[in-house]
């Protein structure tokens, strides 16, 4: 190893042969969804061109069904049925190579995990299962025939011929997270089969061996052939041990990609990831030691560092990342030519994973322009250069601020970037001292480095401005010819929400909080009763913060479970299973109708049946309030802007519509990308997908 700084990353670049294909260096865009796929096709094809030029040694695709049987709607994944998908399937070769990447393509049968909503086939299983879809569909799959068996490994065949021929390097069977025939064959939970398919592990195993060399057969000598596999379920108690299952399969794959547990563990949240990294480093060892197949890995690995210690010491060949490629494409060229310290870091949120949940193209807080790079035309590294000279000015250094702030400065914009408070990061500053929410703080951090990189961008701290201090600037500090307000929104103290559109009943001495109070105050406050309207993370993690201090804690919702929206970011079950560990009681199916001193009255949503509850304290988490009362004394000022030099002033983020962080960043990146040509209102679309 060479003591050389400089050189400490060498390792990740270097040429790993996988099969009879070589990748450029170490680093492994695993497989993941990104909400365009067979939909959108040219986002989805610029989306992996990016990957490609940032550096990506393997770029591959989503899952891709293989047949209509497969059918994963309401999710939008990649398809390769028939010829009619090979056009597409080229493009998105073409897209990878034109970077030296190599394109991998997942293959891919869901078996038990579809309910082919589209297509309206039967779904195909080991066994006579219900399908075990998110949405518990009232149907179930049949238990497969070996005739269907056989139809299915034609079916792997003739889309493995079909990628190699439009120039895949690496065609995958798929066997991973529940999600998959193979694997579902290879479970003894699902497979109940009493046949050469059933019973031992050589026969729940003969399937995806089948498939592995069936597709090595028609395209090995071309193309490598890559597995991926979720282990957990083979390890334990009464279960396959990985010895046992790699003496099966271990020297059939060209590549092992493991999962280490579902995708609640591998693409876990920040929230609840644990620090398994010794256990996960523990059973790659293992995988190593029962294979002479590269391995990749996914969900742990952060730091540069940390990537080439794990290649040193032999655990992994490949560096795999799937949510980090989507923060920031470019990390591989950001190591490579020492610049690890400009890396946007994943936070974990999993806004990426909501976003395929919900059908729509994929979503990251950190990187606003991913799903961007084809509709809108933007890339993650370069911004348009400015229009002319000036200075403008930022009012509030939230998420929204900051990535204005940021990008202006990229482009060659004079900003003056001002923050009411002593610290940066508004919303971010307060929520990431919340538990699990940690690692949210790189929102802020990553941008305060940004503009000290830059050089152009002027932070004023504890500077609470007016529209009066705006306009009447000393013309000596460069008065600003643009203002932006981002200013940030603040929770409702009166309970509407979702679930009320008037005002509730609060009578003399009612002791009502907001997450805007705490937790700087849950000490004080006895017996509290959360009001929950909003779904997501917040009033949960009050709650967790408030069972540990306040005398008991109530949790009251209009819906049936615990933060209910999280179940798109796989952290609902997790979330309810720790309020209830920490003696949370959880009251569902009941609006907040008043509030007393000492005591509450709610109202079942069906019945409208009124019960009582004891408590000191509510605290309301349902909807919040733009604070945009610069903004409005500012547009009462409209008359003078002329006189100060104001072209003009826009409002982004909260203080223009209160949403997620996700929805902060993005509103300050596309002000700040379209000025001044469209102020951020972004009404228009540059491109759509276009069908016959």
């Amino acid at each position: 190893m060479s003591n050389d700084p400089s050189r400490q990353f060498d390792v990740l670049f270097e040429a790993v042969p996988i099969g009879p294909v070589t990748s450029k260096n170490r680093f492994y865009q695993t497989p993941h969804g990104n909400g365009c796929g067979f939909r959108d096709p040219s986002a989805m094809i610029e989306m992996r061109r990016v990957k490609a030029a940032g550096g990506w040694g393997v770029v591959c695709t989503e899952q891709t069904e293989i047949h209509p049987s497969s059918d994963m709607s309401p999710f939008i994944e990649m398809r390769a049925w028939g010829p009619e998908d090979r056009p597409v399937l080229g493009k998105v070769v073409e897209a990878i190579h034109e970077h030296g990447a190599l394109a991998a393509i997942e293959l891919s049968h869901s078996g038990l995990n579809t309910a082919n909503l589209s297509t309206r086939l039967e779904p195909l299983g080991p066994a006579h299962l219900p399908v075990t879809t998110e949405d518990l569909e009232p149907i179930q799959a049949r238990a497969m025939t070996l005739r269907d068996i056989r139809h299915l490994r034609q079916w792997q065949r003739r889309a493995a011929l079909d990628a190699r021929d439009v120039g895949f390097d690496l065609v995958y069977v798929y066997a991973g997270l529940f999600l998959s025939l193979p694997h579902q064959f290879l479970s003894r939970r699902y497979n109940t089969r009493s046949d050469e398919y059933g019973g031992s592990l050589a026969n729940r195993a003969r399937l995806l061996c089948e498939l592995v060399e069936e597709t090595k057969a028609a395209v090995g000598d071309r193309c490598a052939v890559p597995v991926r596999i979720t282990l957990d379920e083979h390890l334990g108690p009464d279960m396959d041990t990985l010895e046992e299952l790699f003496d099966v399969i271990g020297r059939l794959p060209d590549l092992f990609d493991v999962v280490i547990g579902g995708m609640n563990s591998g693409s876990g949240s920040a929230r609840f990831e644990q620090d398994d990294h010794g256990r996960n480093e523990a059973i790659l060892r293992r995988v190593k030691a029962c294979t002479p197949a590269p391995v990749v890995s996914v969900g742990f690995v952060r730091s540069p560092p940390e990537m080439a210690r794990l290649i040193r010491d032999g655990v992994v060949d490949f560096i795999g990342a799937a949510r980090p490629s989507i923060a920031d494409p470019f990390l591989p060229r950001k190591i490579e030519s020492g610049r690890s310290s400009e890396i946007r870091p994943c936070i974990a949120c999993n806004i990426c994973v909501a976003s395929d949940y919900s059908s729509a193209p994929v979503r990251c807080t950190q990187n606003p322009t991913f799903s961007e790079e084809w509709r809108r035309g933007w890339h993650p590294e370069e911004v348009p250069r400015r229009h002319a000279e000036m200075t403008l000015a930022v009012v509030g250094a939230g998420p929204a601020g900051m990535e204005c702030a940021r990008v202006l400065g990229r482009r060659g914009y004079d900003v003056r970037l001002y923050e009411a408070s002593t610290e940066l990061g508004g919303r971010v500053a307060k929520e990431a001292l919340l538990p699990g929410l940690q690692r949210w703080i790189a929102v802020r951090d990553y941008r305060a480095a940004e503009f000290a990189r830059l050089g152009n961008v002027e932070v004023r701290r504890a500077s609470r401005v007016s529209a009066e201090s705006l306009l009447t600037e000393p013309s000596a500090n460069g008065r600003p010819r643009h203002i932006v307000i981002a200013t940030g929104a603040r929770w409702r103290r009166d309970g509407v929400g979702r679930h009320r559109d008037r005002p509730l009943t609060v009578g003399a001495g009612a002791r009502i909080l907001t997450p805007d109070d705490l937790p700087v105050v849950s000490p004080l406050l006895g017996r509290v009763l959360i009001y929950d309207d909003d779904h997501y993370y917040l009033g949960s993690v009050l709650a967790e913060v408030l069972a540990r201090t306040a005398a008991s804690v109530t949790y009251v919702t209009p819906v049936a479970e615990v933060a209910a929206w999280t179940h798109r970011t796989m952290e609902q079950r997790e979330t309810q299973r720790r309020l209830l560990d920490l003696g949370v009681h959880i009251v569902p199916h009941r609006i907040l109708s008043r509030v007393d001193a000492g005591g509450a009255e709610l109202q079942c949503i069906f019945t409208g049946r009124i019960s009582e509850m004891d408590q000191d304290s509510v605290v309301l988490v349902t909807a919040r309030l733009p604070e945009d009362a610069l903004a409005a004394e500012l547009d009462r000022e409209r008359d003078r802007w002329s006189d100060a030099g104001v072209h003009g002033v826009t409002v982004i983020g909260d203080a223009r519509a209160p949403g997620q962080i996700v929805h902060a960043v993005f509103s300050g990146h596309a002000m700040a990308r379209t000025f001044p040509d469209h102020d951020g209102a972004l009404d228009h679309f540059e491109r759509r997908e276009m069908t016959p």
